[in-house]
């Protein structure tokens, strides 16, 4: 990777996120630990809360800020979230909301 000089800086997005575990059986805080493990450059994660979506299943709400040249939410979701060893409490991801900041 080269250095850039100060030149234009990279765009950022806000990334609202659900992780759905398989079953209500899910260990949501382990979920979590997982999420959060994935580390890569210009990506950052904030808030999260667990939702409920029934049947005493709770969904996973997560912040995502990432920096746009670095990051791709779909290869974050199809390269790391729901690939082993995470796919163990993930079952999908969906993207809630994104936007530019």
């Amino acid at each position: 990777m080269k250095a850039s000089g100060k030149k234009k800086e990279s765009g950022k997005s806000s990334v609202l996120m659900d992780v759905k575990p398989w079953d209500d059986e899910t260990d949501m805080k382990k979920l979590e630990e997982a999420v959060r493990s994935v580390h890569m450059e210009g990506l950052t994660y904030g808030a999260s809360k667990l939702v409920p979506v029934g049947y005493g299943i709770k969904k996973l709400q997560i912040m995502l800020t990432i920096v746009d040249d670095l990051v791709s939410v779909d290869d974050l979701i199809e390269n790391y979230l729901t690939v082993e060893p995470i796919n163990e409490y993930v079952q999908s991801c969906d993207i809630v909301a994104f936007n530019k900041i």
